[in-house]
């Protein structure tokens, strides 16, 4: 049990302002599970609500535990037909990073979100852009990252990045998002995709989108539970948190995180 109950679970705090610019909304949720279902009920709402204004919706997809579950709950929202409704056939799905390692080892995000939800709800092979994994023909990381740069610009019309209506991310103990760890070249790196050797947490290769790709997104949602997060979380969300790379994420209309109550346990 930690020494530090922070907020109660349910609570919501409104976001921080200054210099003109909103800052984050933080919304907490008593366990990991009703995380993972309040984030699925959001996110079928927020991608119907962008097929409504642009015919389409695009999803940027993320790995781990809390990422997968959320997956699963759409799934089995998809299947209940009072729910709002999410065209699948109009769904871009994209990765916020991937490890470069072989189509089938179970370490790719992309094997997760196949299982958890995209050919439960059948999205079109089209639509389903994933990041190459060495066997499929790149013989280096940054030859996939450029690849997949040029599959980014491609969706944009020939330059620049395509629309992101919702961006998740996960957070690792240290503050890591995607696959930027703290004090990593990615960090400082400005194109919209790239490598990443020598991550502390295995697989070490990666490819990531970089800080240019996830803060073009129109919604940033940051999934964290677990007590074991709960450091990184106050820290980033606190005057100190300069130095994680999960502080330096953002939406260009709104940066949500969406914690559990263990996550939020350090939280003032």
């Amino acid at each position: 049990m930690s020494s530090h109950p922070g907020p109660p679970a349910g609570a919501r705090r409104e976001p921080a302002s200054g210099g003109g610019q909103e800052g984050p909304s933080v919304v907490i949720e008593p366990d990991a599970d009703r995380l993972a279902r309040a984030v699925a009920s959001a996110l079928v709402a927020r991608l119907a609500a962008a097929q409504a204004v642009h015919g389409t919706a695009s999803v940027v997809l993320t790995g781990g535990g809390v990422g997968t579950a959320v997956l699963e709950r759409v799934a089995a929202l998809a299947a209940e037909p009072e729910r709002e409704v999410v065209d699948w056939t109009a769904v871009d799905v994209w990765w916020g990073d991937e490890r470069f390692v072989p189509a089938a080892d179970a370490e790719r995000n992309e094997l997760g979100a196949r299982r958890a939800l995209l050919d439960a709800v059948g999205v079109p092979a089209e639509r389903v852009h994933a990041v190459p994994a060495s066997d499929a023909g790149f013989a280096e990381p940054e030859q996939a990252a450029d690849w997949y740069a040029g599959q980014l610009a491609a969706a944009a019309g020939g330059s620049g990045l395509p629309r992101f209506d919702v961006l998740l991310l996960g957070m690792g103990p240290e503050g890591h998002v995607a696959s930027i760890f703290p004090d990593s070249p990615a960090a400082a790196d400005d194109r919209p995709v790239v490598a990443v050797r020598d991550c502390p947490k295995p697989p070490p290769t990666r490819v990531s989108l970089g800080f240019s790709a996830i803060n073009s997104a129109e919604e940033v949602w940051l999934l964290v539970a677990g007590e074991g997060k709960a450091e990184a979380v106050a820290t980033a969300l606190g005057p100190d948190g300069a130095g994680l790379p999960a502080a330096g994420v953002h939406g260009t209309r709104a940066t949500r995180w969406l914690l559990d109550a263990a996550a939020a346990s350090r939280l003032g």
